[in-house]
């Protein structure tokens, strides 16, 4: 359909040069004074990008680059035979190397701190940011330990295509840990399934799930840390990081961070099974205290199970903004917090009631750095400042990117 202007309408071709990356997997160009958000191109290129969707009162277009003019020097061929236009959405960089998704990770970070916490973030550290490698993956592949597969009407499983509910069956999935791939999910057929997920745990061996009506069985994940192994127990439905070396990156570098002392108390929020909880009972030590707060019911079953050994350590069920509240208004205080919320972040309120606990520090860790750049301004209003911020590659191939920070009060 056209836009009201009659300047372009889905499956137009249009010229453009490109401009700088934005957050979400593409880039920004403009055509007659109208923004465009451009996916399978870099900064620099020009391409004939096919629109694809027209944003709401026509502000924006997107569309894909479906051919290469000018190609950038970061430019390489696709690993992946179902990477590009049309075809399966869950890779938005196979098209360059490692080192140039990463650049474009950074400029991303950069950027959202810039605009959404008033940050420049180069001049606020004293160094410059870096988006580090997980150990794990194989040159970036090889990675994903859990990935929904999608499913046809007949039964066989796929991938769906970028902001579609279409889907295309595939014959392999490149950053599939290759014991997903190896149980064979890719040659079955799932009648009845709306998708199928495949879990390869840490410990154990792989399990095939089919959704909606299959038995979900609960697995073992091993956490390697320098002061002994975590092994938890986690649906394999539940959230746990998908890259094989996230885990243990993210809980080390939290508690180098807060520095955890015997006898201080420690929040968790958004726990899950209860890994941070978990690390920091080690910590604080029987003399201190940790609540861990998590509002998922498995997964505040699973806390419980996991973290009984630590007789420290509180487990509450409860939605985050509702209990911290509480605590906030109760005059609660405490040495330290971590938070661990979902993509859209922990907004305004529980920033608001978590520097009213007074913690003397805040390690947060954050898989949207636009939530976290936004959060860091929240806190930055009750006089908490970052410290220190680390960005990692834990989805390469993707857009996406894990961050963890530190707030300390004034």
């Amino acid at each position: 359909m056209r836009t009201e202007q009659g300047e372009a309408a889905v499956g137009d071709l249009l010229v453009v040069d490109v401009g700088p990356v934005a957050h979400g997997g593409h880039c920004v160009a403009r055509h007659e004074g109208r923004v465009l958000f451009v996916r399978h191109t870099l900064p620099g290129e020009q391409v004939r990008a096919q629109v694809t969707e027209i944003g709401p009162g026509g502000r924006f277009l997107r569309a894909d680059a479906v051919e290469v003019l000018r190609p950038a020097p970061a430019r390489v061929a696709p690993p992946c035979p179902w990477s590009g236009p049309g075809r399966c959405g869950g890779c938005d960089w196979q098209h360059v190397g490692l080192d140039g998704q990463r650049a474009l990770k950074r400029d991303v970070v950069l950027e959202q701190f810039s605009r959404l916490a008033g940050l420049d973030l180069v001049a606020h550290l004293g160094r410059d940011v870096v988006v580090e490698a997980v150990p794990g993956d194989r040159d970036g592949l090889g990675w994903r330990t859990r990935v929904e597969f999608a499913v046809t009407a007949e039964g066989r499983p796929g991938l769906r295509r970028h902001r579609s509910h279409d889907i295309v069956p595939v014959d392999d999935c490149l950053i599939a840990d290759p014991q997903v791939t190896g149980t064979g999910v890719l040659s079955g057929s799932y009648p009845g399934a709306t998708a199928v997920d495949v879990v390869a745990p840490s410990v154990g061996e792989p399990v095939v799930v089919p959704v909606p009506d299959g038995p979900v069985p609960v697995l073992q994940e091993r956490v390697a840390l320098a002061d002994g192994d975590l092994e938890l127990e986690v649906s394999a439905r539940g959230f746990w990081q998908v890259h094989p070396g996230a885990a243990r990156t993210f809980v080390s570098t939290v508690l180098e961070w807060l520095a955890p002392r015997t006898g201080e108390h420690a929040l968790d929020l958004y726990a899950g099974v209860g890994v941070f909880a978990a690390a920091l009972a080690r910590r604080v030590g029987p003399q201190g205290s940790v609540t861990a707060v998590e509002g998922d019911r498995t997964a505040t079953g699973h806390a419980r199970d996991n973290l009984a050994q630590f007789a420290s350590v509180e487990v509450l069920r409860d939605r985050v903004d509702r209990a911290v509240r509480r605590m906030a208004r109760s005059g609660r205080v405490t040495d330290l917090v971590v938070l661990d919320p979902p993509r859209t972040g922990a907004g305004r309120q529980v920033c608001r009631d978590v520097a009213a606990l007074r913690p003397r520090a805040i390690g947060y860790v954050a898989c949207d750095p636009a939530a976290l750049a936004r959060d860091v301004g929240y806190l930055a209003e009750h006089g908490y400042v970052l410290r220190d911020l680390r960005a990692f590659d834990a989805f390469p191939m993707t857009h996406h990117l894990e961050l963890v920070a530190v707030l300390d009060p004034p």
